[in-house]
């Protein structure tokens, strides 16, 4: 069968609205990522329905979802078994779209990079001049900025300028982190800490009271310690942060830099088990990307 332009657009959202979402999908939500008037939506929905391409589901809850007969129709036949690459503008996911294929239109030239986004979802809402981000894929953890340069309504392509692209490290943390850990004991004073930091060359080392971590003390701390009027031989308890983020040596390392930029945090513990064995730190992360 041969869908029109619209019926393509509307099935797209459809099946990419409801992998996200897993329930029917209602012809409204569907409207607005298209911005089209919902009433359309419905129109072609009846018409969507007749070829056999969606199933309606009554009730409040209600809405749409698409058959088996829609992924073969749109060649999506292994699309439930894909990982959705998010696109985002501004800062936030644009919804109902995803990313299929990224194509590199160019990439020997010496002043530009440029690469045609083929989406899964409808190219308009998206403009000339949009800044986007991309990612990241699901294997190669690759991230993608730029700008739009073009798009193609019929292909639900964009063309983009490409501004910025890396390919996160999917090694484990304990690949990168520092070891043997280096830590303070509980019996620690603040003057131990400032010794400890320069005579190591670091900022920061956990707390332990025998084999268990019972906090984090850095340069920070003990600056901000010594602010408030401690002497140096205060007690390390009077600054330690007893909060600390913690981590499995088995995590990978993309999923780290999340972690500390949802808790706004500079090094993190990298745990076997219940044992603290090493740290990692920003500097480290960034040491890890040696051309940057």
């Amino acid at each position: 069968m041969e869908l029109s332009l619209i019926q393509k657009e509307i099935l797209l959202t459809l099946i990419t609205l409801y992998r996200q979402q897993s329930r029917a999908i209602k012809g409204e939500d569907i409207a607005e990522v298209l911005r089209r008037n919902p009433g359309t939506v419905r129109n072609q929905m009846q018409a969507l329905k007749a070829l056999g391409l969606v199933d309606g589901v009554p009730g409040p809850k209600g809405g749409y979802t698409p058959s088996a007969a829609a992924y073969r129709e749109l060649n999506l036949v292994n699309y439930e078994k894909e990982v959705a690459v998010p696109i985002s503008r501004g800062g936030e996911e644009v919804k109902g779209v995803t990313v299929s294929e990224i194509a590199f239109t160019t990439l020997c030239h010496p002043d530009i990079c440029q690469a045609l986004i083929r989406l899964k979802g409808s190219v308009k809402v998206f403009q000339i001049g949009d800044e986007i981000a991309i990612g990241p894929t699901p294997v190669n953890k690759l991230l993608i900025r730029g700008e739009i340069i073009g798009k193609d309504e019929v292909q639900q392509s964009l063309l983009i300028s490409i501004s910025e692209m890396l390919s996160l490290p999917k090694r484990p943390v304990s690949h990168y982190m520092r070891a043997p850990l280096i830590t303070l004991g509980s019996d620690a004073t603040l003057r131990d800490a400032v010794q400890l930091f320069a005579n190591r060359q670091i900022h920061g080392a956990p707390v332990m009271e025998g084999e268990r971590m019972i906090g984090i003390v850095t340069l920070t701390d003990v600056a901000k310690g010594l602010a408030r009027g401690l002497s140096l031989d205060s007690s390390i308890h009077e600054i330690a942060t007893t909060d600390v983020v913690e981590v499995p040596k088995e995590t990978r390392l993309y999923e780290v830099i999340k972690q500390m930029k949802t808790h706004r945090i500079g090094r993190l513990v990298i745990m076997d088990g219940k044992k603290p064995v090493g740290m990692l730190t920003h500097s480290d992360i960034i040491g890890v990307f040696p051309s940057l």
